[in-house]
């Protein structure tokens, strides 16, 4: 097929396109950066430069590649678009990925309508978002919590526009666990090692993972089988801070991380994070391995953290 990927060169781009081109595929992936399109050419896509949040250059870079699906995988979280992570003030520090999940979004739709591609696959993301109800493992069929009242309630406002309008298109949205691999968790990481992540309250929180080669071929599932629907993308061990936290920092060859109240945490780091260390759920991945036959390279975090970090 003719795939068109929207945000090629980010660290799951990079591992997704490779992959669609081994599979046979001819891809065109997208950047901003005219620099970058070397790196395209060397991951076997033909590059071209596109601004997501401009309708004409969305619509032009499309047509041209006249795709067979589309893949959006533009954020605007790296230091380069957002700079460093900041959970305290989650709303402005997301503003780039909350454009490119609403008005890019829109734009990669629109241009899809108006050259007649059939399916569209866009990412999703399934980590810490569950609703703060009932179990600590939530399904597709559970809703995605908006954290009203915190600094990340229009970032899931974002989310739900994704899946909105792309279900209502008819394609598939793979909501993505936390990922990590190359290049995705070295800012946690550098973090750990200065002992500036500290575990909150008794840590309780859930989060999911996944391998970005494993998130990208469960995406590579979704476009040969033109998927429609949500699915979790995730490993098969969702997990509570309190484990996966010192687990990441023995990997990295760091000392243990610090543990700090729930107060202090909320007047440092605000309220996303306390919600993220202490309530959040974690996501089950049995649609997607029953519905897509999708197999992971890497069901646990452990063994991945181990790989990627030992």
């Amino acid at each position: 097929m003719r795939v068109f990927v929207a945000g090629g060169t980010g660290v799951l781009g990079r591992r997704l396109v490779p992959q669609l081109v081994a599979r046979g595929h001819q891809v065109t992936a997208t950047t901003t950066n005219a620099a970058k399109l070397g790196l395209l050419e060397q991951l076997g896509a033909d590059g071209v430069v596109m601004d997501g949040l401009d309708a004409a250059s969305v619509g032009e870079a499309v047509a041209h590649a006249r795709p067979d699906v589309i893949v959006h995988q533009m954020t605007g979280i790296s230091m380069e678009h957002a700079g460093k992570p900041d959970f305290k003030h989650f709303d402005k520090w997301a503003v780039p990925t909350i454009r490119l999940r609403t008005e890019g979004t829109d734009h990669l739709l629109a241009a899809a309508e108006a050259t007649g591609v059939p399916h569209f696959v866009a990412q999703g993301y399934a980590n810490w978002n569950g609703i703060r109800t009932g179990g600590w493992v939530k399904t597709e069929e559970d809703p995605l919590d908006l954290v009203e009242g915190t600094a990340a309630y229009t970032s899931m406002l974002a989310l739900k526009h994704v899946e909105d309008v792309v279900l209502a298109f008819g394609g598939a949205v793979m909501r993505y666990g936390g990922l990590y691999g190359p290049g995705a968790v070295d800012d946690q990481v550098e973090l750990i090692r200065r002992r500036q992540f500290p575990l909150v309250g008794r840590a309780t929180g859930y989060a999911s993972w996944v391998h970005l080669d494993d998130a990208a071929s469960a995406t590579v599932l979704a476009v040969e089988q033109k998927a429609r629907g949500v699915f979790n993308i995730v490993d098969d061990e969702p997990a509570p801070a309190s484990e996966w936290l010192p687990y990441l920092a023995e990997c990295a060859g760091a000392k243990k991380p610090y543990r700090v109240p729930k107060w202090l945490a909320r007047w440092l780091a605000g309220q996303v994070a306390v919600v993220m260390m202490t309530e959040a759920r974690g996501f089950s991945n049995e649609k997607a391995k029953r519905e897509l036959g999708w197999r992971l390279s890497y069901p646990s975090w452990r063994q991945g953290f181990a790989e990627e970090l030992g």
